[in-house]
């Protein structure tokens, strides 16, 4: 009954298009598989060492591709740091559709088809999108955003992140 609720209340936020901060504390990363557009794939074990941001998304999503340029502005400033990008198109999104998205918008960082919902149901049963979650370098989970991030709040985030060892 609360886990009802509480997914009825967050879409409700989400229809209104208000964001919710959800802070996570310090939970490892789900172990996850994320096979990448060019077919390549990558791990949560390949996140170590760097701050990452995984973005569940669809080009369906208005606030997804509304956040997109900030997305990718964040990933331009921060790359050269140990900044990390994954998009992940949920299972629902057809992959041509991504496919086209990615190349159009020129998406600089890793864009993964979650074509089973395994990736999503792996990092909390994700529902809506935009679902946003920073990891740091030690491949643990520090935020969670619901909706559209406040990118000056992240970007002080990550840059904190960023400075620890």
């Amino acid at each position: 009954m609360k886990k009802a609720l509480y997914a009825l209340a967050l879409a409700a936020v989400a229809a209104v298009g208000t964001t919710v901060y959800l802070q996570s504390g310090t939970s490892p990363a789900p172990s996850s598989k994320f096979v990448l557009l060019d077919g390549s794939t990558k791990s949560t074990a390949d996140f170590k060492g760097k701050v990452t941001l995984v973005n569940f998304w669809a080009t369906s999503c208005t606030t997804c591709v509304a956040e997109m340029p900030r997305v990718i502005a964040t990933y331009e400033k921060y790359k050269g740091q140990g900044y990390d990008t994954v998009a992940v198109a949920m299972d629902y999104d057809p992959p041509s559709y991504v496919v086209n998205f990615a190349q159009t918008r020129n998406l600089p960082f890793k864009v993964a088809i979650d074509n089973t919902g395994a990736i999503a149901q792996a990092w909390g049963d994700v529902k809506l999108t935009p679902t946003t979650y920073l990891v740091n370098k030690r491949g643990e989970i520090v935020k969670r955003y619901v909706g559209e991030p406040d990118f000056a709040e992240l970007h002080q985030l990550i840059e904190k992140l960023l400075a620890q060892a």
